[in-house]
């Protein structure tokens, strides 16, 4: 049930060197479990980032019974499970598949499709672009070529907000009104009926695969085919306008709070979920984990605030656990160089930096004490850039645009965007420079 990981991948080429890969991605999946110093770690692909209020149970019994109790949220919307048994994959699996979260052994890898977490429920956006993710999940697993594409490829389904639209999608698909949706993919883009959307999306990506395979790079991504093997959309399959210069939207993700009559939007310190604050998402119509290592409940109204407050959560924006992530880091993690989620705790004087303060997530006290993360004292009102905590330089889970770098060092102190930084100084020195502009 286990595959063994292949070997770490080739340095980055210098720029104009063509990338070569002789080998498939070594992305962890549900069945294919990453080994690391914390144990086995299972990946599961959330099309939409969609849960049903049975399936976060099963997570939860999942997380309790095989793993450390928790539930990781990634950078594109999909679950981790971590600290599981080297034994335990026949049973994670049987788990998974009563679930419905394994619906197609041979493509789970492969089900990287990021939406729009809060379409279709807070009255914003041209189109309701879950009904797309998973029209596109439906295609993607029927189509057996899908299975070759590499489980980092990714589709991007944006609802004209632009809140996902500039994640970095291979395929980005774009909701523009009118019945109608534009198609990105490689810096172009063509304007179709909306209806037309998912398959079109699937068509492009077997085009990648065709222009990857004339290439023979081995390119597990769009921008990897070297110049003059960009995907061909008409070759592809799909005819339609182009677009003279496409411009991805832009747009905020949801804040924390109240998204509209039955929605709300809350963010899971350090993008970790206990057993407990994954059972206090529920009852929920439906749950949905977001790219910004957040959770989005359909089903809930204003009311259900306090009490995801009391469990820790964080549901205000001037919280200043807001938009604060790391990477797993010591001693999850072999290559990482220190603890970062300990030294991640805010510069905040009620917020000490050390793991041993109770206001730290990991912290037994947590969520029986006040001052949660998700109940701060107001910060400014000017939004703060994102910050991420590193390891080492693969700077795993990094948000996507604009955000303060906070790298490990051997030395055991840090570099904020570059600075050396003595680990007693970081608090100070992170959140300078993330109200900085």
């Amino acid at each position: 049930m286990l595959a063994a990981m292949p070997p770490t991948p080739p340095p980055t080429p210098e720029p104009g060197e063509r990338r070569i890969r002789d080998r498939g991605d070594a992305c962890p999946g549900a069945l294919r479990l990453h080994s690391a110093d914390d144990g086995r770690l299972a990946r599961l692909r959330l099309p939409g980032g969609c849960l049903t209020s049975r399936q976060v149970e099963i997570l939860v019994d999942a997380a309790e019974t095989l793993g450390d109790g928790r539930l990781s949220i990634t950078s594109r919307g999909n679950a981790e499970l971590r600290g599981l048994a080297d034994d335990c994959g026949a049973e994670l699996a049987a788990l998974l598949d009563e679930a419905g979260l394994l619906p197609s052994p041979t493509h789970e890898r492969v089900r990287n499709i990021v939406a729009s977490p809060a379409s279709g429920l807070d009255g914003l956006g041209a189109a309701d672009v879950q009904l797309w993710a998973r029209e596109l999940d439906t295609h993607l697993r029927s189509a057996p070529w899908a299975a070759a594409l590499s489980g980092r490829f990714l589709f991007v389904l944006d609802d004209g907000r632009g809140d996902v639209a500039g994640l970095g999608g291979d395929v980005t698909l774009v909701a523009v009104g009118g019945g109608e949706a534009e198609l990105h993919v490689g810096g172009r883009a063509v304007r179709l009926a909306s209806s037309d959307a998912p398959s079109a999306a699937l068509a492009v990506a077997g085009g990648f695969l065709a222009a990857a395979r004339k290439a023979g790079t081995g390119a597990w991504r769009v921008r990897e085919l070297p110049e003059g093997y960009a995907v061909d959309m008409a070759e592809s399959g799909v005819t339609a306008q182009p677009v003279a210069a496409p411009e991805l939207p832009q747009g905020p993700p949801p804040s924390p709070g109240v998204l509209g009559p039955g929605a709300l939007s809350v963010l899971a310190p350090l993008g970790r979920l206990t057993a407990a604050q994954l059972r206090a998402l529920l009852p929920a119509e439906e749950v949905r984990l977001t790219p910004w290592r957040g959770v989005v409940v359909a089903g809930a109204g204003a009311d259900r605030l306090p009490a995801l407050d009391a469990a820790g959560l964080i549901t205000r924006p001037d919280s200043p656990w807001a938009g604060v992530t790391a990477c797993t880091g010591r001693p999850g993690c072999a290559k990482s160089l220190a603890d970062v989620r300990a030294d991640a705790v805010p510069g905040d004087p009620e917020h000490p930096g050390h793991r041993g303060h109770p206001e730290h997530p990991e912290h037994p006290e947590h969520a029986r004490r006040p001052g949660r993360p998700g109940h701060a004292e107001p910060r400014p009102a000017a939004p703060l850039l994102p910050v991420h905590f590193s390891g080492c330089e693969r700077r795993c889970g990094h948000p996507h645009g604009a955000w303060t770098d906070v790298l490990a060092t051997a030395g055991g102190d840090y570099l904020v965007d570059g600075v050396p930084t003595p680990r007693t100084a970081l608090p100070e020195a992170v959140t300078a420079a993330r109200t900085t502009r």
